[in-house]
Order: C-alpha cells, then sequence, then structure tokens
C-alpha cells in the first residue's frame, strides 16, 4: 500500500470504528507520541484510547487540511469533528507527523490540544 493510501485507509479504519483493521496498520513496536504530554503509547495503549472514543461517540469525521507525502511517511493536518453519544458536537484541530516504515505506520507525533475532547475522558 503507497503512503497516502496508507494514511487514508486508517483514516478511514477509525472513523467506521473498525479498530482492529486500524490496529493492522501499525508495526507491532509502533510508538504514538503526543505533545500535550510527552509520552509515546504502545499500540495496545493508542488502542484502548481509540476503542474509549467510538464507546463514547456516535461518529467521527477527520476533514483533511493538508495530507502530504514526506520523506519518510506523512504530514496530516486536520479537524477531527465527533458527535459524542448525547448528541454534543466536538472538534479538534492537530498536526500528525507519521512515519511508515514497509508500509505500516512506524512513529505517529501528534501535535494537538485536547481541551475539546475532555467530555470523552473517563
Amino acid at each position: 500500500m503507497k503512503t497516502l493510501e496508507l494514511a487514508r485507509h486508517f483514516i478511514d479504519c477509525i472513523e467506521r470504528g473498525d479498530l482492529d483493521a486500524a490496529r493492522a496498520c501499525f508495526h507491532e513496536d509502533a510508538g504514538i507520541w503526543h505533545n500535550y504530554d510527552g509520552v509515546t503509547q504502545t499500540v495496545d495503549q493508542n488502542m484502548r484510547v481509540a476503542a474509549n472514543i467510538v464507546d463514547k461517540t456516535r461518529s467521527r469525521k477527520y476533514d483533511y487540511k493538508r495530507l502530504l507525502e514526506i520523506d519518510g511517511g506523512y504530514l496530516q493536518q486536520h479537524t477531527l469533528r465527533i458527535v459524542a453519544q448525547d448528541g454534543k458536537e466536538l472538534a479538534a484541530e492537530a498536526i500528525a507527523v507519521v512515519l511508515v516504515e514497509d508500509g505500516k505506520i512506524k512513529r505517529i507525533e501528534e501535535y494537538l490540544d485536547p481541551t475539546p475532547l475532555a467530555p470523552l475522558r473517563g
């Protein structure tokens, strides 16, 4: 799978809530880092967070502002639009630098302010 095809496929899996397919996009030892806490999550940890979001939402939509192939991966700038189970609409802006190795995600470095998604925590 080409780099930008992988990017679109991964996001499509998250939007549909197909976390098994999303997980298959990662290298087993991939890392997911976030600027707001400086912690690198494992794939297992990240998939638990994703499952929590899927469970607490009716829908998830990534509106791309930029999706560019870069050396070693891709850069994605997007607005994540969520409709929570109670119907409340949430939105968060983010930029992700994604490193790809052998057709799979090896590392994500995501820059976002998680404040707008606070209702989904817990």
